[in-house]
């Protein structure tokens, strides 16, 4: 017992001390292996032309869940897209190159915006200056751990954090979402059915579906979800039509809108403690990078959390969401086993590129408030938001009430969705009995 402390506190000190001992970046080699069959390793690099193939790769995993924060938020998607790729950018440079990760904006804050701003959920948030200065203040709690976990190591915070604690963090997320959303799509009966539409697209996707289509489930699901909302509103006219003047009137290139925070102890009271949420998220998808890679990566965990919250109050500082690492670029990592950190330098400078075009904004501000709604329903968990923030149906003239949809919803989804897998159970019974 005594010797396995000794090596714990071993093992933390190295960590601690780890920069000290290399140089602060990785050093780099060209890949040399087959791509069929040799994953890339973090410290290798690929042509150009490769390169630039999967940054853009990265830019379409990331742009669904990106582009959805902010909106739910009230904020600028623009100014959003532009700051998560400076911040990648940094994020690679102060990591040393040695954590391969994309920094896109956060759902922890959504819940908590809105607690601090009264921000209802549709157009753009009145008093985002509030959001601003809670979010700089929640990115400088988060960097202050960092400097704290490179000087002291990394096990204290792992031994704070379990899994069980992580995942009830993910659980409050989900719950903080669910009256903002259910608001932000029951005012008429188009928006309710147009929400429950894009619900259903999106999990067919994710289950119906495999490889990089499955990593893309809600950029597809939100383009699919707009092109029936336009046929329906826009050619059918059963609902409110999307306005594309916006799109026609915006210019290519242009600097977004940029905000000035404030500072009010209510607004940060609420809003600086996501820095634990953050830690938690992060934790989670370090210990999935290191499995993937086979390279332990804790020791720069410290140098990932400075890095993380230099970025998100760099980004409240002028408009922006605050920042983490993004799942859905882990999940690109997995499929693909390119662990090269160059190709997130490219994807960040993707993102920068299209969060200077005022022309892509305008297309993102034509997203029907429904889709978001519904978008944001599967990313926080379908049944639970659903029964807790009291989404009703009204089917000729009966209310089902919230508890009433979250049930049948939770019902029909488990038939339609579990099918797959219940084929997979009987032919596996099938096998079985075939074998004896």
């Amino acid at each position: 017992m005594q010797s396995d402390n000794q090596n714990s506190n071993s093992s933390s000190s190295s960590q601690a001390d780890v920069s000290s001992k290399e140089n602060w970046f990785v050093d780099w080699k060209p890949y040399r292996g087959d791509l069929e069959q040799t994953p890339v390793a973090i410290h290798e690099y690929l042509p150009a032309g490769q390169n630039i193939a999967l940054g853009l790769q990265h830019v379409f995993a990331m742009f669904g869940a990106t582009v959805l924060a902010p909106l739910l938020m009230g904020f600028d998607a623009s100014l959003t897209m532009l700051m998560t790729g400076i911040s990648t950018i940094l994020f690679f440079l102060i990591t040393g190159g040695r954590v391969p990760s994309y920094l896109g904006s956060s759902f922890a804050f959504i819940g908590v915006v809105a607690a601090a701003t009264g921000y209802v959920g549709a157009g753009s948030n009145p008093n985002i200056s509030l959001a601003l200065g809670g979010i700089m203040a929640c990115g400088i709690f988060y960097a202050l751990v960092g400097l704290i976990v490179m000087r002291t190591g990394t096990q204290w915070i792992e031994r704070l954090m379990p899994p069980v604690v992580t995942g009830a963090v993910v659980m409050i997320i989900g719950l903080n979402l669910a009256p903002i959303t259910i608001k932000g799509v029951s005012s008429n009966a188009f928006d309710t059915w147009m929400a429950l539409l894009t619900v259903l697209s999106i999990t067919t996707i994710a289950v119906f579906t495999k490889g990089m289509l499955r990593r893309l489930l809600l950029l597809v699901g939100l383009v699919m979800s707009y092109v029936i909302y336009y046929v329906l509103a826009n050619v059918m006219g059963l609902g409110t039509p999307i306005d594309f003047a916006p799109i026609i009137n915006a210019a290519w290139v242009g600097l977004p809108q940029f905000h000035s925070p404030s500072f009010d102890a209510k607004a940060i009271l609420l809003i600086a403690p996501v820095f634990i949420i953050l830690i938690a998220e992060n934790l989670g998808h370090f210990k999935a990078v290191s499995v993937m890679t086979g390279q332990n990566i804790s020791p720069y965990m410290g140098r990932a959390f400075f890095a993380d919250g230099l970025c998100t109050t760099m980004s409240g500082a002028v408009g922006g969401t605050g920042m983490t690492t993004y799942a859905e670029n882990i999940g690109v990592m997995a499929a693909t086993k390119i662990y090269s950190t160059v190709v997130f330098v490219v994807a960040g400078v993707f993102a920068m590129l299209l969060g200077l075009s005022p022309k892509f904004g305008a297309i993102i501000s034509t997203i029907p408030v429904a889709i978001l709604g519904g978008a944001s329903i599967v990313v926080a968990a379908v049944g639970v938001i659903m029964g807790t923030g009291n989404f009703s149906l009204h089917i000729a003239g009966f209310d089902l009430g919230g508890i009433g949809t979250a049930t049948f919803a939770a019902i029909l989804m488990n038939l339609i969705f579990n099918r797959q897998s219940l084929g997979e159970e009987n032919r596996d019974e099938h096998d079985a009995f075939s074998a004896h």
